[in-house]
Order: structure tokens, then sequence, then C-alpha cells
């Protein structure tokens, strides 16, 4: 196939106090991860652009957009995002979500493509959360169905915790098709509705795990026909994620990645990834955990 396109930014990376549960270099010690694999010789890096003010308002307030832009957000509300503001948290902001749209739109020519961020689903329309600023899952879907690129898009979201922004933006649009598998007692407390939500009890295994994904994934498409998957493939299911509660290996994230990504190849509905969550103090085993998607993509698809 042609290569596989990888989208980044080195405007990434965001400044975060030390002993922060966020890592703020996870996106460059990604892009550096996966530089020194082989399978990296089969993709092709791209940058994406920054979204404007108008481009945002698919899915967030106005006003909500103009404080992260000019950085007028309340002490409650920076609590509740997890981020102290910054003129590069707010420029990564606006450039992540045209990452997972234009991730999107590679996928769509060349069947699947990667994104080294996103997965900010804990973003509400009139607030961030979670470490979450903008809702690029819910940007992205409506983007394209808005442009007529696309009719139906289904979201898969695998982070461990569930995607309740996502499903709050999303909940009154018919053509956009959501699922979050996650774990039950877990961040967010308050869960939102999506339109498919398998609830995980703690320390669960990887067959144990396999098992759910396998039928979850039938029941997507049982009454949805998507035109395009955009996968959050989270990490923060590993057995030593800080804020995760379940017991993935990594071999049992390798598979559940590869299940995910063969499923819609067989069925040959293009898929575009994003990496979604992952906690760890150590940098470099946190990137080797987010490589996986992309590892997985290869061996899919080369």
């Amino acid at each position: 196939m042609e290569k596989i396109s990888w989208v980044t930014h080195p405007q990434y990376d965001i400044p975060l106090p030390e002993n922060h549960r966020f890592t703020s270099s996870k996106f460059s010690d990604l892009y550096k991860e996966l530089k020194t694999r082989d399978f990296s010789k089969n993709a092709v890096i791209l940058k994406p652009k920054k979204a404007s003010v108008e481009d945002l308002e698919i899915v967030h307030d106005k006003e909500y957009i103009l404080k992260i832009k000019n950085g007028t957000l309340s002490e409650k509300e920076i609590r509740r995002l997890g981020f102290k503001w910054s003129k590069i948290l707010s420029n990564r902001s606006f450039l992540a979500v045209n990452g997972t749209l234009l991730t999107c739109e590679e996928a769509l020519k060349n069947n699947v493509a990667c994104h080294m961020a996103g997965g900010t689903h804990h973003a509400h329309k009139s607030y961030g959360a979670g470490y979450c600023v903008m809702n690029d899952l819910s940007y992205a879907s409506k983007k394209l169905i808005k442009n007529n690129i696309v009719n139906n898009i289904l979201i898969i979201d695998l982070d461990v915790h569930q995607g309740d922004g996502t499903a709050e933006i999303l909940k009154n649009d018919k053509n956009i098709f959501t699922c979050s598998i996650h774990c039950k007692n877990n961040f967010p407390f308050r869960k939102c509705k999506s339109d498919l939500d398998i609830e995980l009890d703690d320390n669960i295994i990887d067959y144990e795990y396999l098992e759910v994904l396998n039928k979850t994934l039938d029941l997507c498409l049982k009454n949805f026909n998507p035109d395009l998957v955009i996968y959050d493939a989270g990490v923060d299911v590993h057995e030593n994620d800080k804020l995760g509660n379940l017991k993935l290996t990594s071999n049992g994230i390798l598979a559940r990645d590869k299940k995910v990504i063969s499923y819609f190849k067989n069925k040959s509905i293009p898929v575009a990834t994003v990496i979604g969550g992952g906690y760890s103090d150590n940098n470099l085993e946190l990137a080797k955990r987010h490589s996986i998607i992309f590892q997985a993509v290869d061996e899919i698809y080369n």
C-alpha cells in the first residue's frame, strides 16, 4: 500500500509543573520512539494547521473558545480542566483538533491514518475537563459530515475512561455513533450516555477484555453502517497505568488494536486512530505503550 500517514506537530508538547500526572512531553516522546522503529520507514509525516474560532464553533460555545484563545479561564475552570492556561496550551489546542481532522481525511484517502495525539474526549461544549481542552473526536466528525465528505461516522473509544464529552456533544447526531468501552469505577464519576456504553469491572485481563471487544464491534455494526471509524486507542487500560484500574498487558493492547484495525479493514471501512490517554512516571515506557497502535496498523497493512 501507499505510505501510512502519521499526523503530528512540533508544537504539541505543553509546559507543566513537575510531578503533574499528565506527561507534558508525551507527544514528542512518542515521535522519537516511533522514529526508532523499523516500521517508521512505511510512514509519511504530516502537520496540521490551526483551526479557527469559527471552525470550533461547530462543537464548542464561542465564549469558551475565546477563553482558551485569550487566557480568561476562571480558577474553577482551570481546576476542572487540570491545566493552567498558557499560550503554548492554547496554540496546541487549536492545532490538535485539526490534527484529528487531517488524520480522518488521510484515512479516507488511504484506508488508515494515525494521529500522534487526540482523543480529548472529556471536553464538553462549554468547558474543558480531565486534561481535555477541545473535543477533537466530535469536531472532526461534525466537520466531515457538514462538508458532505461522509454520511456516517463510528467513534470507537477504548480509553479506560468514558468519553463523556463526546457522548454529550453528539447525543443528537444520529449519523455519528458513539461507542465507549470503559472502566465502570473510574473517571468521570458522572457518566454521560453514549449510543453504546460497555462498562468493565476493575482488574479485567487480556482475554476477558478481548471477548468483550469482539462482541462490541459486532454490536456497533448491527444497526449502523459507517463510512469512517475514528478509533481512540487509549493505553490507560495498561496494567501499569497510573490512572487505570484494568490489567491489560502490552501484548493485550497490541491484540486489541490489531483486532480493531483488522475488523474494519476486512469490511473495507477506513480507520483514523488517535492515541487517547496514558499515564506513567516513565516517559519512555509511556511512549512505547502509545506506539503500539502504530505497530498494529503497520502489521495489518504491510
